[in-house]
Formats: structure tokens, sequence, C-alpha cells
């Protein structure tokens, strides 16, 4: 008989909060592997050592800082399940969110395979970027989930494609920010490759060009994505957007100049792992944000209007302003 209990769609949301937030929590774990030089700490998969699965008897942090990390991607999985689980005891259950919770699974094998190939390629800066483009798509997906999550039952609004807050210039916009924050993530993998937190001092690093250059680059394309974000707020105040999506617009901008001036001030104090990590943390709020923006933005229109006066006539009711 089947006794596990249904969740209601408040708890689930709740639910996709956690599997969020410990997606993020594992991006900044796993810098601080690289960081604290522990990438090759265990020089096997899963367990640390050829036939060791928990490191002992060894004379330095390095070993348990990278078994630590292994263990928390652990945690992860159980919050991802619980994602899964919870899709198909919510009431009402929704393929949509059910599809997006097993996605969350796929990015999750995928990491483990791609921690595994990390190892056995001695930390080689390619795979490392890779490794953390997978935990940004991942981020994604959950952003996307909790959003989903967030929304009335039944009503999705896709055949009228007509948007509650934003019109096409502004979702035109909207979409910009989004490939400009990929491409700000991408290029600082870059950086990475070339820079000193290699992971492992032995760790080959990506010589085609000078870290000097790729920050440059780096910078840069941070400073076009500033821009249209930018652009993209002025378009919004002109179209009188409502209250919720200049509230996540004015709150991305603020992430982004919070954590383009750490990016500079960790360059000009020769990158020291604290700040490092910190900017690690700052790019996955920025993506984050950047997507929940976009998500505010095209939030669809209510397939069936409420009586003329009703509250819920305002579009921004449609999506919490909370987390």
């Amino acid at each position: 008989m089947d006794r596990a209990p249904a969740l209601s769609p408040t708890s689930y949301r709740r639910i996709t909060s956690v599997a969020l937030w410990s997606l993020v929590v594992i991006v900044v774990t796993g810098a601080g592997v690289r960081l604290t030089g522990s990438g090759l700490g265990c020089s096997s998969w899963p367990g640390c050592e050829p036939g060791q699965f928990v490191p002992h008897g060894e004379s330095s942090w390095n070993p348990w800082i990278e078994f630590a990390n292994r263990m928390i991607t652990g945690a992860v999985s159980v919050a991802v399940a619980l994602a899964v689980l919870g899709s198909l005891r919510r009431v009402p259950r929704r393929r949509d969110l059910t599809l997006l919770s097993w996605g969350l699974v796929a990015g999750v094998l995928a990491q483990i395979v791609l921690g595994a190939v990390v190892v056995r390629m001695h930390v080689h800066p390619i795979t490392v970027q890779g490794h953390f483009l997978v935990s940004a798509v991942l981020v994604a997906n959950a952003v996307v989930l909790h959003h989903r999550a967030s929304r009335p039952d039944g009503d999705d609004g896709r055949p009228e494609r007509a948007y509650a807050l934003a019109g096409p210039a502004v979702v035109r916009l909207g979409r910009a920010t989004i490939a400009m924050a990929a491409a700000v993530m991408l290029a600082g993998t870059v950086v990475t490759g070339t820079g000193p937190h290699a992971g492992d001092e032995e760790a080959e690093r990506l010589e085609w060009l000078s870290v000097r250059g790729v920050a440059m680059i780096h910078s840069a394309v941070t400073w076009v994505f500033l821009a249209v974000l930018v652009a993209l707020l002025v378009r919004m105040r002109r179209e009188m957007v409502g209250p919720t999506g200049m509230e996540r617009a004015t709150a991305l901008l603020t992430v982004v100049v919070l954590q383009g001036g750490l990016g500079y001030l960790q360059y000009a104090t020769g990158v020291p792992e604290l700040l490092v990590g910190l900017h690690v943390l700052g790019s996955m709020l920025v993506w984050a944000a950047t997507l929940r923006l976009y998500l505010t933005l095209t939030e669809p229109l209510p397939a069936r209007l409420p009586p003329l006066g009703s509250a819920a006539l305002d579009p921004s009711a449609a999506v919490p302003a909370g987390g």
C-alpha cells in the first residue's frame, strides 16, 4: 500500500529551493578544492586511493579536502533525488516539474562522470572548465524548476505567446543578457585555466594566452554584459514594467557591479584564494539572477483572465518576489 504522503505545491517549492542552493554550494566547495591545491588530493575515483575509499595516514589536508567535496556531492545527490520524488508526490502532479527534476539527475550523473575524468586527466584545465560549465547548466535547470514550481497549476499561457510583464524589445534584451552572462562565465573559465590556481602544483595550464591577456578579454566581455543590462533597465523603465521585474533587474545590476568590483580587486591583489572563492560564488549568483529576471519578464499571461478589479490582474503577482 502506498503510504508516502502527498506534497503541497508550497512544500515542493521549498524542496526545489534546497536543490538549487545545494548546487550553488557544490560549485563553491569545488572551487575550494582547486584553490587549496587539493585537486589531486585523491589520486583515484570513487575511492580516494586504489583499494582505499577514505584517506588515512596522510601528512596533509589535501586528500581530506578533496574527499569532503565528494561527500558534499553525495548530499547534493540526495537533494536532487528529493526533487524528483517530490515531483511525483506533488498534488497535483505536473509533467513539466517531473521532467525538469529528472534533468537535475542527468546533470548530477554527468558531473560525477566528469569528476572522474578530471582526476584521471590530472586536473587538466579543459576538464576543469567543462566541470564548471556543466555546473552552470545544472544551476540553470534548478532555477527554471524553482520558478516553474512557483507558477499556478494548469496555466502555462503558451498558446498565446503573450507576456505579462514585458514587450518584445525587453524580451530580446533579456535574452541578450543571458547570452552575455554565459559569455562572461566562459571567459572566466579561460582565465582560471591560465591563472595560478590550477588545483595542483603539477597541473597543466593553458599557455596560448597570458593571464593578463585573458583577464583583459574577460573584463571587456563583462563591460559589454553591463552595457546590455543597463540598456535592458532603461527599456524596462520606458515600458513601465511592473515592480517585480524592476526589483529583480535592479538586484541583478547590483550583483553584477559588486562582482565586477571584486574581479578587479582580486586581480590587483594577486588573486588571493579567498577573493577567488567569493568571485566563484558571485558568478553563480549573477547567473541565477540573470535567469530569474528573464523568467520573470517572460511570465505568460494567464490563460483565463480574472474579473475586472481582481488583484490577480496585476501581472507581477504571477511570480513571487521571494526566493
